[in-house]
């Protein structure tokens, strides 16, 4: 952790980061999806390819796995002390 940074400041920083990284890929990822569900589209009988609630349901659940994954490490890092870390053995 940065010295004489607020706990809280480096969880924002960290978590903030991760989504960075997060948005493009969840944005590419539906593209995806959605070309994907076309092709397949005409395979498929009686069940529509592309239903909103589930590319909805899909992005923010990816969403919440990724918030989660920058979080927990944030956590656990500003829970070591800075002097402690520091010091060498």
């Amino acid at each position: 952790m940065a010295l004489g940074a607020q706990p809280a400041d480096v969880r924002s920083l960290m978590v903030q980061e991760g989504l960075r990284l997060t948005i493009p890929g969840l944005l590419m990822g539906m593209v995806a999806a959605a070309l994907a569900a076309r092709t397949v589209g005409g395979m498929l009988v009686e069940i529509s390819s592309f239903d909103p609630l589930t590319f909805i349901a899909g992005v923010v659940l990816l969403a919440l796995v990724a918030v989660m994954a920058s979080y927990m490490p944030a956590r656990r890092a500003t829970r070591v002390d800075p002097i402690l870390a520091l010091r060498c053995d």
